[in-house]
């Protein structure tokens, strides 16, 4: 199964040249990805991003464009993402992200529990 969360552009976002700023839709897949996690005790930090920018993203005023994102790794400690930002029925970001399990209070990796497997299991999909 693939997750699909609209996002919210700001009229903030663009940039002097007209289109969405990186850094900006960085945190546009962030929001898709917190809007993934179930429960309070996930603990996870980011790993790894690898980004392709394919085409300018706009803001449009009450636009919503949709991030799809699904597993396409899912390890002893760690989750691989791939992520994509779709405007106008187009790709205009990809990414793929590694998400570590972790344990703050001993600051280190951690082992998936079975709920946290079981849960990361729904959304895979090793199609890319």
């Amino acid at each position: 199964m693939r997750h699909e969360h609209p996002v919210q552009l700001r009229w903030s976002d663009p940039d002097s040249l007209g289109h969405v700023n990186h850094a900006r839709a960085l945190s546009l897949l962030e929001d898709a990805r917190l809007a993934m996690v179930e429960g309070p005790g996930a603990s996870m930090i980011l790993a790894r991003l690898e980004v392709d920018y394919l085409r300018q993203l706009y803001y449009r005023v009450g636009e919503r464009p949709c991030v799809t994102s699904w597993v396409t790794h899912l390890g002893t400690k760690s989750l691989t993402l791939r992520q994509e930002l779709v405007q106008d029925g187009e790709v205009a970001i990809r990414a793929d992200v590694v998400l570590v399990m972790f344990d703050f209070a001993t600051d280190a990796s951690r082992a998936l529990t079975e709920d946290e497997r079981v849960h990361w299991s729904r959304y895979l999909d090793a199609e890319v």
